[in-house]
């Protein structure tokens, strides 16, 4: 948020406890594992600690009085939004 002068609250997710309590992160398979760490990607020091958790992609839109108006959760993190249809719903939302 300071980084980038955000007027906005944005979520930590340590450790995935909102994701989690969503049903929205999923634990990696051993196979899995070794494949990552394979890959030089160390899910253990990123997350700081031993779950080799991740969140599914997606987004959650409130408006002002913290109504969520929008969600989009895929499982494929490769499945996005436009950014036009994002904007065209966050000035919708005003």
């Amino acid at each position: 948020m300071k980084k980038h002068n955000l007027a906005f609250p944005v979520l930590a997710d340590i450790d995935n406890e909102i994701a989690d309590h969503f049903g929205l992160t999923f634990s990696l398979p051993e196979d899995l594992k070794r494949v990552y760490s394979g890959f030089g990607i160390d899910l253990v020091r990123f997350n700081g600690n031993e779950q080799w958790q991740l969140p599914l992609s997606g987004h959650f839109i409130a408006d002002a009085s913290g109504v969520i108006r929008n969600v989009d959760v895929h499982p494929d993190y490769t499945k996005r939004p436009d950014p036009p249809e994002l904007v065209e719903l966050l000035r919708s939302l005003n």
